[in-house]
């Protein structure tokens, strides 16, 4: 099964530390060698992207930067045997943000990739 990890975040006003750098390198490292994880990579803050929308049948194209308090700052991708292992793999990489740079936030969404098995045999 793919799960992709969206990752939102904020800036506590500090850069991220050197040793923060170095631990999620090696995080990612552990989960390619185990076979985990597909891709990784960071995010440009909203201001260099768009948001495009169809709300009450109009569609509509926004350039960034965005309101929201948290960017979203990177992603993953995993091919695991479960969500509890996306979850896992996730949760020792906010673990590491926790230990390594106080004051930051964030949050992760880990989301099924959904492949041919998610779907019915046609009859």
């Amino acid at each position: 099964m793919r799960y992709i990890v969206l990752l939102k975040g904020t800036n506590p006003g500090t850069p991220p530390p050197p040793e923060l750098m170095a631990a999620i390198m090696a995080l990612g490292e552990e989960a390619t060698k185990a076979g985990a994880m597909l891709d990784n990579a960071g995010l440009a803050p909203s201001a260099a992207g768009a948001r495009v929308e169809v709300l009450d049948g109009e569609l509509s194209v926004t350039d960034g930067p965005f309101a929201e308090s948290k960017e979203m700052i990177s992603y993953a991708l995993y091919e695991v045997a479960s969500r509890e292992e996306a979850v896992e793999w996730t949760r020792r990489f906010m673990q590491i943000h926790v230990d390594m740079w106080p004051g930051w936030e964030g949050e992760s969404q880990v989301l099924k990739v959904m492949g041919p098995e998610d779907f019915a045999p046609q009859s």
